[in-house]
């Protein structure tokens, strides 16, 4: 066969040179054109083919594929040759290869547009040498090759709102606990497994009161705080390796930043927990002549709010909580040896959610959440309220109490609560049958601590 040109006194060829590798095994299994391979002929669109040699050599070949694109036309079949019969053929597209400059091509396969192949100009003898290589080209793209890794899009909000059992709101539950601090000015503080142990107090308590909890998961939290003077002296100081494993079971150990500022980082502990059947929403509707929504409200030593009492009268069917199906859940719940939890009221959650340093538990108070109760109801606005579930709810008395997953109505604003002096009488806790006592709590500015959390006095 005729070549184009001398070089080393071996006729150089226009050889197949791969520019971009495939996702498929025909790469390395003969079927498609691989590096070395020799050009034996070219077909654009319905032109006649170019049969080698080819004048100008791999300049040419490009010159071809230039006017080509230029005319629209990127359609091309290449049949190359392997060793001295085999013949392999390629159904390819014309593209433009921009990393190799202007008015350069490559080819990209049809069947696989990952795969794409450029052109070279070779000796025989050096085609011959590549074909030959083909288990050892085989084995160094096996070394070369590398995972890929990007971003894709994620329809976040479609699915938010179809696989969560409510909407935009997750079934994750948790109690950040601080550890406790040994001294007044908290330069001092018990170790992460005497925190491990209150959180673990919190949670056996919060299930042996009735609260329908399972637990999940509990980890170790760093929070960032500054500290200095005596604080600062008394940690554990980062600066050595040496002093890691002092790290282990302390819960404050302190670092110096680049401007010579002591940081102290506090090991908090995170406990997660979760409804034992999921929350359910109740939709308690409102009507005109509507004097009580018929239930009554207390909170557990541990934070947890909960309906403590409901009213039992077989006749009053048009209280709002017989008409809503809050008794029967509350009666449920009783059975059951649980208590009707409140998690979320108009979608905001009113579980405990911290415990200080010095022991206290925040939390929601329950006056407040009366006083919007009251509020809802003079208003005539629907209140939806979320309870944890102790068991799952067959389909029927989902229908049957007209349980909603999302609230149709906007919730109304928080206000704040109005001065203790103007609280109405109704919302005052009594602590026995004759003595009424009001006490300063820490869930609020003005809020109360309920002495008797099991006497049902807190009636809305």
């Amino acid at each position: 066969m005729d070549r184009s040109q001398p070089s080393d006194g071996a006729g150089l060829v226009v050889a197949i040179e791969c520019v971009a590798g495939s996702s498929k095994a025909e790469e390395w299994g003969g079927q498609v054109p691989q590096t070395g391979d020799v050009v034996e002929e070219i077909a654009i669109g319905g032109s006649p083919a170019v049969r080698a040699p080819f004048k100008g050599g791999r300049g040419g070949v490009q010159k071809l594929l230039h006017a080509a694109f230029k005319r629209g036309k990127t359609s091309i079949a290449v049949r190359v040759r392997r060793g001295q019969e085999e013949a392999v053929e390629l159904q390819a597209c014309i593209v433009p290869h921009e990393a190799a400059g202007r008015r350069q091509y490559v080819l990209r396969s049809i069947h696989d547009p990952n795969y794409a192949v450029g052109f070279a100009d070779r000796s025989e003898s050096e085609c011959i040498a590549l074909q030959g290589s083909r288990n050892s080209r085989v084995v160094c793209a096996l070394n070369a090759a590398q995972l890929q890794d990007g971003y894709v899009s994620y329809p976040w909000e479609r699915k938010m709102r179809e696989s969560l059992p409510m909407s935009n709101m997750s079934c994750f539950l948790s109690m950040l606990v601080l550890p406790k601090a040994l001294d007044p000015v908290a330069s001092r503080y018990d170790s992460i497994e005497e925190t491990l142990a209150r959180a673990n107090a919190w949670f056996n308590s919060s299930r042996a009161s009735g609260v329908p909890i399972v637990f999940m998961s509990v980890q170790t939290e760093a929070l960032l705080t500054k500290i200095s003077g005596e604080t600062a002296s008394s940690t554990v100081n980062t600066g050595s390796l040496s002093d890691l494993s002092h790290l282990a079971n302390a819960s404050l150990y302190g670092f110096e930043d680049y401007h010579g500022v002591d940081i102290g980082v506090v090991k908090a502990v995170r406990l997660w927990y979760t409804p034992a059947a999921g929350e359910m929403a109740v939709e308690i509707k409102l009507r005109e002549g509507d004097t009580k929504l018929g239930f009554a409200i207390s909170r557990t030593e541990e934070g947890f709010i909960y309906i403590s009492s409901v009213i039992d009268d077989e006749n009053d069917n048009g209280v709002a909580s017989t008409r809503s199906g809050l008794r029967h859940l509350y009666r449920e719940a009783t059975k059951a040896s649980k208590l009707l939890v409140i998690s979320r009221v108009a979608n905001e959650k009113v579980l405990p959610w911290m415990v200080s340093s010095l022991g206290a538990i925040r939390c929601f108070d329950t006056v407040s959440l009366s006083q919007k109760f009251s509020l809802h109801r003079h208003a005539l606005r629907p209140i939806l309220i979320h309870v944890l579930m102790w068991e799952r709810p067959s389909s029927s008395a989902v229908a049957r109490y007209k349980f909603i997953t999302r609230s149709s109505v906007p919730p109304l604003p928080l206000q704040p609560p109005p001065p203790a002096a103007q609280l109405p009488a109704e919302n005052l806790a009594f602590g026995d049958a004759s003595e009424m006592r009001l006490e300063r709590d820490t869930a609020g500015n003005v809020s109360f601590r309920f002495h008797d959390f099991f006497l049902p006095n807190n009636w809305v």
